[in-house]
């Protein structure tokens, strides 16, 4: 009898043996992370308001935690409180103890958007960007540029902004107008109008250091802004370095004093809307008018209708102080480099020196 009393007492110890093995397993699985093959990032929203309960179900069912009993538990034996609301982004790698950390020190998820505009660039490389970083589309960055209103409004809030921009004849009326820089923002859901604002205001403290005292629209140069940024964006698209750039604003200048077209490939590619290295001008698009166009009828002594980029402060700086040269030409072969004359007879004779190496920019027809 007494034998038997030993054998159901170790039977019944060792269920409870394997039984409080089995919770402890059970208990020490679930703390670990759950199962996730691809270990993707996983971006959860607790609102402000939701109970301790309703966390953990929607953490479970976005499978980063393995269990809701076990998780309870945990938060009682740890004492845990104040699992707080906010936007958190948890790997497939992150155990119990990782999570709750996360949402009792609110954590939250950095949804900062840096955006980099580079000089040069032009309106449609703007959009694509704007539409690449953050929840805009190309079409609301061109909604927002057609909009007359508020473009009035921005006129009446900037200092180097003139009715100027709104001429009929203008692709984009803040093109040139935008400083190119990085810029941060809260995150992707940044409007349009926020992001033209803080580049507008970059431009505003670039321009100030150049602005004539008591003159709104124009530079120490008796030049309007506009005009300014319209020849900095030319120098931009065709100069390469400082020197080249002051060098290049000479010429601008010595043409349209001696009422010469400018006669430059960046503004025509602008015209046509194709971006430079996409492919060869026509000759038909040379030839044809665009108020843009300077290497077109029409345009002797005139400077493009608008900016056809947005211009560094390097080149702004180029167009404030050209180089004191009596250059009328100059010509890039397809390596990039520049080469300066002061006749054309000596422009022509470069021409034809870099049509026998083969690094003259050819056209169809």
């Amino acid at each position: 009898m007494g034998k038997r009393i030993y054998i159901i007492l170790g039977i019944i110890f060792a269920i409870i043996l394997i039984g409080i093995i089995s919770v402890f397993t059970w208990y020490k699985i679930g703390t670990q992370a759950p199962k996730n093959e691809n270990n993707n990032e996983t971006i959860v929203e607790i609102k402000s308001g939701t109970s301790t309960v309703e966390i953990l179900k929607q953490l479970k069912n976005n499978n980063i935690i393995r269990n809701e009993l076990v998780a309870k538990i945990y938060i009682k034996l740890n004492n845990i409180a104040g699992l707080q609301a906010g936007k958190y982004s948890f790997s497939g790698q992150n155990s119990l103890k990782d999570v709750l950390n996360t949402l009792t020190t609110g954590k939250v998820m950095d949804e900062t958007v840096n955006i980099t505009f580079k000089e040069g660039r032009n309106m449609r490389y703007i959009a694509s960007t704007i539409a690449e970083k953050t929840n805009n589309t190309a079409n609301d960055v061109y909604n927002v540029l057609q909009d007359k209103e508020y473009i009035t409004s921005l006129i009446d809030k900037y200092w180097f902004l003139s009715k100027t921009i709104q001429n009929e004849n203008i692709y984009y009326p803040l093109e040139g107008y935008l400083y190119p820089d990085t810029y941060s923002f809260e995150n992707k859901d940044v409007d349009v109008k926020t992001i033209f604002e803080k580049m507008l205001d970059k431009m505003s403290k670039v321009l100030s250091k150049y602005k004539k005292e008591g003159q709104d629209g124009e530079t120490t140069e008796n030049v309007s802004v506009h005009q300014l940024l319209t020849i900095a964006s030319i120098i931009e698209l065709e100069g390469n370095n400082s020197e080249n750039r002051s060098k290049i604003a000479s010429v601008i200048y010595n043409r349209l004093n001696a009422n010469m077209s400018l006669g430059s490939d960046v503004t025509t590619y602008y015209a046509i809307r194709v971006d430079m290295g996409e492919r060869d001008l026509y000759a038909k698009e040379i030839n044809t008018y665009n108020p843009y166009n300077t290497r077109g009828p029409n345009m002797n002594g005139k400077l493009p209708v608008g900016p056809i980029a947005n211009p560094s402060e390097e080149s702004i700086t180029a167009a404030l102080n050209p180089a004191k040269e009596k250059y009328l030409y100059f010509v890039a072969d397809k390596n990039g480099d520049i080469y300066f004359s002061n006749t054309y007879e000596e422009h022509q004779n470069t021409i034809n020196t870099l049509k026998k190496k083969g690094l003259w920019y050819t056209y169809e027809n």
